[in-house]
Protein backbone atom coordinates (compact mmCIF):
# COMPACT_ATOMS: atom_id res chain seq x y z
CA UNK A 1 0.00 0.00 0.00
CA UNK A 2 1.35 3.42 -0.93
CA UNK A 3 2.31 5.58 2.04
CA UNK A 4 2.10 9.30 1.21
CA UNK A 5 4.00 10.56 4.22
CA UNK A 6 5.60 13.96 4.27
CA UNK A 7 8.96 12.27 3.70
CA UNK A 8 7.57 10.47 0.64
CA UNK A 9 6.22 13.67 -0.87
CA UNK A 10 9.41 15.51 -0.06
CA UNK A 11 11.87 13.08 -1.63
CA UNK A 12 9.64 12.69 -4.70
CA UNK A 13 9.45 16.46 -5.09
CA UNK A 14 13.18 16.94 -4.63
CA UNK A 15 14.33 14.23 -7.05
CA UNK A 16 11.53 13.66 -9.56
CA UNK A 17 11.61 9.93 -8.78
CA UNK A 18 8.36 7.96 -8.47
CA UNK A 19 8.55 7.22 -4.76
CA UNK A 20 6.08 4.79 -3.20
CA UNK A 21 7.30 5.03 0.37
CA UNK A 22 9.98 6.82 2.38
CA UNK A 23 10.95 6.90 6.01
CA UNK A 24 13.58 8.85 7.90
CA UNK A 25 16.15 6.57 9.55
CA UNK A 26 18.70 9.07 10.86
CA UNK A 27 20.58 12.29 10.30
CA UNK A 28 24.19 13.40 9.99
CA UNK A 29 26.24 16.35 8.75
CA UNK A 30 23.17 18.53 8.24
CA UNK A 31 21.03 16.13 6.22
CA UNK A 32 18.53 13.36 6.85
CA UNK A 33 18.93 9.71 5.87
CA UNK A 34 15.91 8.03 4.31
CA UNK A 35 15.09 4.48 3.25
CA UNK A 36 12.85 4.68 0.19
CA UNK A 37 10.92 2.34 -2.06
CA UNK A 38 10.39 3.35 -5.67
CA UNK A 39 7.22 2.74 -7.62
CA UNK A 40 8.55 -0.46 -9.21
CA UNK A 41 9.54 -1.89 -5.82
CA UNK A 42 13.24 -1.07 -6.01
CA UNK A 43 14.73 0.01 -2.70
CA UNK A 44 17.09 2.94 -2.36
CA UNK A 45 18.87 5.14 0.15
CA UNK A 46 18.62 8.92 0.17
CA UNK A 47 20.32 11.87 1.80
CA UNK A 48 18.26 15.03 1.81
CA UNK A 49 18.78 18.51 3.19
CA UNK A 50 17.13 18.77 6.60
CA UNK A 51 13.71 20.44 6.46
CA UNK A 52 13.92 22.94 9.25
CA UNK A 53 17.59 23.79 9.08
CA UNK A 54 20.76 22.70 7.31
CA UNK A 55 22.35 22.14 10.70
CA UNK A 56 22.43 18.81 12.54
CA UNK A 57 24.68 17.30 15.22
CA UNK A 58 27.84 18.85 13.83
CA UNK A 59 26.04 21.75 12.22
CA UNK A 60 28.59 24.30 13.41
CA UNK A 61 31.10 22.67 11.09
CA UNK A 62 28.60 22.83 8.21
CA UNK A 63 27.95 26.52 8.78
CA UNK A 64 31.63 27.23 9.37
CA UNK A 65 32.65 25.54 6.14
CA UNK A 66 30.06 27.50 4.23
CA UNK A 67 31.19 30.76 5.79
CA UNK A 68 34.80 30.08 4.82
CA UNK A 69 33.70 29.45 1.23
CA UNK A 70 31.50 32.56 1.21
CA UNK A 71 28.39 30.51 0.48
CA UNK A 72 25.17 29.63 2.21
CA UNK A 73 24.96 26.29 3.99
CA UNK A 74 22.42 25.21 1.36
CA UNK A 75 24.90 25.95 -1.44
CA UNK A 76 27.60 24.07 0.41
CA UNK A 77 25.34 21.05 0.86
CA UNK A 78 24.40 21.07 -2.82
CA UNK A 79 28.10 21.00 -3.68
CA UNK A 80 28.63 18.11 -1.25
CA UNK A 81 25.86 16.05 -2.88
CA UNK A 82 27.37 16.74 -6.30
CA UNK A 83 30.83 15.74 -5.06
CA UNK A 84 29.59 12.43 -3.68
CA UNK A 85 27.77 11.64 -6.93
CA UNK A 86 30.91 12.45 -8.96
CA UNK A 87 33.00 10.30 -6.62
CA UNK A 88 30.68 7.29 -6.87
CA UNK A 89 30.51 7.46 -10.66
CA UNK A 90 34.28 7.86 -10.98
CA UNK A 91 34.95 4.87 -8.72
CA UNK A 92 32.38 2.81 -10.65
CA UNK A 93 34.20 3.51 -13.93
CA UNK A 94 37.09 1.35 -12.73
CA UNK A 95 34.91 -1.78 -12.64
CA UNK A 96 36.74 -2.98 -9.53
CA UNK A 97 35.17 -2.47 -6.08
CA UNK A 98 31.36 -2.28 -6.32
CA UNK A 99 29.68 0.98 -5.34
CA UNK A 100 26.01 2.04 -5.16
CA UNK A 101 24.44 3.36 -8.36
CA UNK A 102 23.55 7.05 -8.35
CA UNK A 103 19.81 7.20 -9.07
CA UNK A 104 19.32 10.94 -8.63
CA UNK A 105 21.27 13.96 -7.47
CA UNK A 106 19.92 17.48 -7.01
CA UNK A 107 20.83 20.52 -4.96
CA UNK A 108 18.77 19.14 -2.09
CA UNK A 109 19.11 15.35 -2.32
CA UNK A 110 21.20 12.36 -3.34
CA UNK A 111 19.59 8.96 -3.99
CA UNK A 112 21.62 5.78 -4.48
CA UNK A 113 20.74 2.12 -4.85
CA UNK A 114 20.33 0.05 -1.70
CA UNK A 115 23.02 -2.50 -0.85
CA UNK A 116 21.53 -5.69 0.66
CA UNK A 117 23.04 -6.33 4.11
CA UNK A 118 25.60 -9.08 4.54
CA UNK A 119 28.54 -9.81 6.78
CA UNK A 120 32.30 -9.64 6.65
CA UNK A 121 34.12 -12.95 6.23
CA UNK A 122 37.80 -13.72 5.65
CA UNK A 123 36.97 -14.73 2.07
CA UNK A 124 35.05 -11.50 1.40
CA UNK A 125 37.90 -9.49 2.96
CA UNK A 126 40.45 -11.15 0.65
CA UNK A 127 38.25 -10.41 -2.37
CA UNK A 128 37.80 -6.81 -1.25
CA UNK A 129 41.56 -6.36 -0.89
CA UNK A 130 42.14 -7.65 -4.41
CA UNK A 131 39.40 -5.43 -5.83
CA UNK A 132 40.69 -2.40 -3.92
CA UNK A 133 44.11 -2.98 -5.47
CA UNK A 134 42.53 -3.03 -8.92
CA UNK A 135 40.60 0.15 -8.14
CA UNK A 136 43.77 1.95 -7.16
CA UNK A 137 45.57 0.63 -10.23
CA UNK A 138 42.90 2.20 -12.46
CA UNK A 139 44.71 5.43 -11.67
CA UNK A 140 43.92 9.11 -12.03
CA UNK A 141 45.17 11.89 -14.30
CA UNK A 142 46.65 13.87 -11.40
CA UNK A 143 46.62 14.10 -7.64
CA UNK A 144 43.33 15.73 -6.71
CA UNK A 145 40.09 15.78 -8.72
CA UNK A 146 38.24 18.06 -11.15
CA UNK A 147 35.35 18.51 -8.71
CA UNK A 148 35.09 20.26 -5.35
CA UNK A 149 35.69 17.86 -2.53
CA UNK A 150 34.12 17.27 0.87
CA UNK A 151 34.92 14.98 3.77
CA UNK A 152 32.06 14.70 6.26
CA UNK A 153 30.85 18.32 6.47
CA UNK A 154 34.23 19.90 5.73
CA UNK A 155 35.53 21.16 2.37
CA UNK A 156 38.32 19.09 0.84
CA UNK A 157 40.68 20.96 -1.48
CA UNK A 158 40.94 18.85 -4.64
CA UNK A 159 43.04 21.33 -6.62
CA UNK A 160 45.17 19.11 -8.82
CA UNK A 161 48.93 18.67 -8.92
CA UNK A 162 51.02 16.90 -11.52
CA UNK A 163 53.37 15.18 -12.19
CA UNK A 164 53.11 12.33 -9.71
CA UNK A 165 56.48 13.11 -8.08
CA UNK A 166 54.75 16.01 -6.31
CA UNK A 167 52.45 13.88 -4.08
CA UNK A 168 54.29 14.75 -0.82
CA UNK A 169 53.80 18.49 -1.30
CA UNK A 170 50.24 18.00 -2.53
CA UNK A 171 49.41 15.97 0.58
CA UNK A 172 51.00 18.54 2.88
CA UNK A 173 49.30 21.55 1.28
CA UNK A 174 45.89 20.02 0.47
CA UNK A 175 45.36 17.46 3.23
CA UNK A 176 47.43 18.35 6.30
CA UNK A 177 47.98 22.09 6.69
CA UNK A 178 44.37 23.30 6.07
CA UNK A 179 42.97 21.05 8.80
CA UNK A 180 45.89 21.71 11.11
CA UNK A 181 45.15 25.45 10.93
CA UNK A 182 41.44 24.83 11.48
CA UNK A 183 42.07 22.56 14.48
CA UNK A 184 44.51 24.99 16.12
CA UNK A 185 42.24 27.98 15.49
CA UNK A 186 39.30 26.15 17.08
CA UNK A 187 41.32 25.14 20.14
CA UNK A 188 41.11 21.41 19.40
CA UNK A 189 44.90 21.38 19.07
CA UNK A 190 47.46 23.50 20.91
CA UNK A 191 50.18 25.55 19.21
CA UNK A 192 52.80 22.99 20.22
CA UNK A 193 50.74 20.29 18.51
CA UNK A 194 50.74 22.46 15.41
CA UNK A 195 54.52 22.71 15.47
CA UNK A 196 54.78 18.91 15.72
CA UNK A 197 52.63 18.41 12.61
CA UNK A 198 54.52 21.18 10.82
CA UNK A 199 57.71 19.22 11.48
CA UNK A 200 56.13 16.38 9.50
CA UNK A 201 55.28 18.68 6.59
CA UNK A 202 58.80 20.12 6.65
CA UNK A 203 60.20 16.60 6.18
CA UNK A 204 57.41 15.27 3.98
CA UNK A 205 59.65 14.58 0.96
CA UNK A 206 61.87 12.21 2.94
CA UNK A 207 58.97 10.57 4.82
CA UNK A 208 56.68 9.82 1.88
CA UNK A 209 58.47 6.79 0.45
CA UNK A 210 59.16 6.06 -3.21
CA UNK A 211 57.23 8.09 -5.83
CA UNK A 212 54.06 6.46 -7.16
CA UNK A 213 51.61 7.56 -9.85
CA UNK A 214 48.19 8.87 -8.75
CA UNK A 215 45.85 6.10 -7.63
CA UNK A 216 42.06 6.16 -7.85
CA UNK A 217 41.29 6.21 -4.12
CA UNK A 218 38.13 6.34 -2.02
CA UNK A 219 39.61 9.02 0.23
CA UNK A 220 37.55 8.29 3.38
CA UNK A 221 37.99 4.53 3.52
CA UNK A 222 37.28 3.78 7.17
CA UNK A 223 35.54 0.55 8.16
CA UNK A 224 32.09 2.21 8.33
CA UNK A 225 32.31 3.13 4.66
CA UNK A 226 32.72 -0.51 3.60
CA UNK A 227 29.46 -2.46 3.44
CA UNK A 228 29.62 -6.24 3.20
CA UNK A 229 27.13 -7.87 0.85
CA UNK A 230 27.06 -11.15 -1.08
CA UNK A 231 30.69 -11.98 -0.41
CA UNK A 232 32.10 -8.59 -1.42
CA UNK A 233 32.97 -5.27 0.18
CA UNK A 234 31.09 -2.27 -1.25
CA UNK A 235 32.39 1.29 -0.92
CA UNK A 236 30.02 4.06 0.16
CA UNK A 237 30.33 7.76 1.11
CA UNK A 238 33.50 8.43 -0.88
CA UNK A 239 35.68 11.52 -0.91
CA UNK A 240 37.32 10.16 -4.05
CA UNK A 241 40.29 11.72 -5.80
CA UNK A 242 43.65 10.93 -7.29
CA UNK A 243 45.78 10.16 -4.27
CA UNK A 244 48.26 7.73 -2.76
CA UNK A 245 47.03 4.16 -2.47
CA UNK A 246 48.53 3.75 1.00
CA UNK A 247 46.03 6.37 2.22
CA UNK A 248 43.02 4.06 1.85
CA UNK A 249 44.85 1.18 3.55
CA UNK A 250 45.94 3.40 6.45
CA UNK A 251 42.35 4.56 6.91
CA UNK A 252 41.11 0.96 7.04
CA UNK A 253 43.63 0.29 9.81
CA UNK A 254 42.80 3.45 11.77
CA UNK A 255 39.30 2.43 12.81
CA UNK A 256 39.61 -1.34 12.73
CA UNK A 257 38.32 -2.87 9.49
CA UNK A 258 37.28 -6.51 10.01
CA UNK A 259 39.75 -9.15 8.77
CA UNK A 260 42.25 -6.43 7.85
CA UNK A 261 45.00 -9.05 7.55
CA UNK A 262 43.04 -10.82 4.79
CA UNK A 263 42.32 -7.49 3.05
CA UNK A 264 46.05 -6.78 2.97
CA UNK A 265 46.93 -10.25 1.66
CA UNK A 266 44.36 -9.93 -1.12
CA UNK A 267 45.69 -6.48 -1.96
CA UNK A 268 49.38 -7.38 -1.94
CA UNK A 269 48.81 -10.56 -3.95
CA UNK A 270 47.15 -8.44 -6.66
CA UNK A 271 49.35 -5.31 -6.75
CA UNK A 272 52.32 -5.51 -4.34
CA UNK A 273 52.87 -2.56 -2.04
CA UNK A 274 56.11 -0.59 -1.97
CA UNK A 275 58.78 -1.62 0.50
CA UNK A 276 58.41 -0.05 3.93
CA UNK A 277 54.72 0.83 3.55
CA UNK A 278 53.78 -0.16 7.17
CA UNK A 279 56.14 2.50 8.53
CA UNK A 280 54.24 5.14 6.53
CA UNK A 281 50.80 4.28 7.93
CA UNK A 282 50.96 7.05 10.60
CA UNK A 283 51.78 9.65 7.94
CA UNK A 284 48.65 8.71 5.98
CA UNK A 285 46.55 8.60 9.17
CA UNK A 286 47.42 12.19 10.06
CA UNK A 287 44.86 13.61 7.63
CA UNK A 288 41.79 11.75 8.96
CA UNK A 289 42.91 12.40 12.54
CA UNK A 290 43.16 16.13 11.84
CA UNK A 291 39.71 16.04 10.22
CA UNK A 292 38.32 14.36 13.33
CA UNK A 293 39.97 16.99 15.53
CA UNK A 294 38.25 19.69 13.47
CA UNK A 295 34.87 17.95 13.73
CA UNK A 296 34.96 16.54 17.26
CA UNK A 297 37.50 18.54 19.18
CA UNK A 298 40.35 17.91 21.57
CA UNK A 299 39.53 14.23 22.15
CA UNK A 300 41.58 13.57 19.00
CA UNK A 301 44.57 15.63 20.15
CA UNK A 302 46.61 12.67 21.40
CA UNK A 303 45.85 10.68 18.25
CA UNK A 304 47.21 13.51 16.11
CA UNK A 305 50.30 13.85 18.29
CA UNK A 306 50.98 10.09 18.29
CA UNK A 307 50.65 9.82 14.52
CA UNK A 308 52.93 12.81 13.96
CA UNK A 309 55.60 11.41 16.30
CA UNK A 310 55.38 7.99 14.66
CA UNK A 311 55.67 9.49 11.19
CA UNK A 312 58.76 11.45 12.20
CA UNK A 313 60.42 8.40 13.74
CA UNK A 314 59.73 6.05 10.81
Amino acid sequence: MTSFTSATRRIAGQTGLAVREARVVGSQHGYQHLMITLAGGRRAFAKVAAEASPVAADGAAVEGAAAVAGESAADEMAAAFAAEACSLRWLAEAGAVPVPEVLAVTEAALVVSMIPPGRATPSAAFTFGAELARLHAAGAADFGAPWRGFIASLPLDNTQFSPFTQWPQWYASRRLLPYLRMAVDSGALRPEDGRLVEAVTDRIDSLAGPPEPPSRIHGDCWAGNVLWSDGRGWLIDPAAHGGHRETDLAMLALFGAPDLDRILVGYNDTVPLAAGWPSRVPLHQLHPLLVHACLFGASYREGVRSAARAALSA
